[in-house]
């Protein structure tokens, strides 16, 4: 199936590892020219070079995207080096667990610095060139897909801020889509569950070294709540970012994809 993205420019923020990588191989093998955006410079290298091993098209920039200007540096660099951003992938970022009691101000700005800032700079960045290019009826609208964690739907005791920093994601989601639609740009999002990701590995040893039993067992205790009885694979959130942001999904936008092994049943 064409998907129709040869040659696209694909900017992915995260793009290093987890998801984020596995976005850029998916992106890659369908011809896109792809660009990765990380702030840990072993991550970037490793990826890269792996990425270059594969034969895809792979350019990769170092940014810390919690301050606008790096958003816009880096944007600025990515299109002139690979042409205008066609679709924008954000996977960015992670938010810190807090024991409720010691929440406070500055932990909540933490949080939201951490993982709600480095979508909206970058993507408030992209989206503004989309719009200026389809104001001049310059190429096809460009798509948005952000990849939100499922704690933004579902309180936890310990991801209060990290949850409101998702929550708050997916409002600007739907909302920009609404908006910026008049200009035949998509934005949607991925709530994906439990994704067998570095991030993931660590929390199942932590578990595992607080009950006291293999990692290997605390990895099949958490899958076997899943109903699908598994936790997701990386390229499974990439398969679907690609559908979003392909032609094959021109009428969707304003779309929250869950994608829990319906873990949480909600509408």
């Amino acid at each position: 199936m064409d998907l129709g993205l040869k040659d696209k420019v694909v900017l992915i923020t995260g793009g290093s590892k987890g998801i984020g990588f596995a976005c850029a191989r998916a992106f890659g093998q369908e011809g896109a020219k792809v660009a990765i955006v990380s702030r840990d410079p072993a991550n970037l290298a490793r990826a890269y070079e792996q990425l270059k091993q594969e034969g895809l098209q792979v350019h990769r920039t170092r940014a810390d995207l919690h301050e606008p200007h790096s958003a816009v540096d880096i944007v600025e660099e990515v299109s002139t080096a690979m042409g205008p951003i066609d679709v924008l992938i954000n996977s960015a970022g992670a938010a810190r667990r807090y024991d409720p009691e010691t929440l406070d101000a500055d932990a909540f700005k933490a949080t939201m610095e951490a993982k709600y800032f480095p979508y909206i700079y970058p993507q408030q960045e992209v989206l503004r060139r989309m719009a200026e290019r389809a104001k001049r009826g310059g190429g096809e609208p460009g798509t948005i897909v952000n990849i939100i964690g499922m704690g933004g739907k579902i309180a936890s005791d310990i991801h209060i801020a990290g949850g409101a920093a998702n929550a708050a994601l997916m409002l600007a989601t739907v909302g920009l889509a609404h908006y910026y639609a008049r200009y035949g740009i998509r934005i949607n999002a991925i709530n994906p569950g439990p994704t067998l990701t570095e991030r993931v590995e660590e929390a199942v040893r932590l578990e595992a070294t607080l009950q006291g039993i293999e990692s290997a067992e605390a990895l099949a205790r958490g899958q076997a709540k899943t109903p699908l009885g598994r936790y997701a694979k990386p390229e499974e959130i990439a398969d679907v970012a690609l559908f979003l942001a392909s032609r094959r999904a021109s009428y969707v936008t304003g779309a929250i994809v869950p994608m829990d092994g319906a873990s949480a049943p909600l509408i």
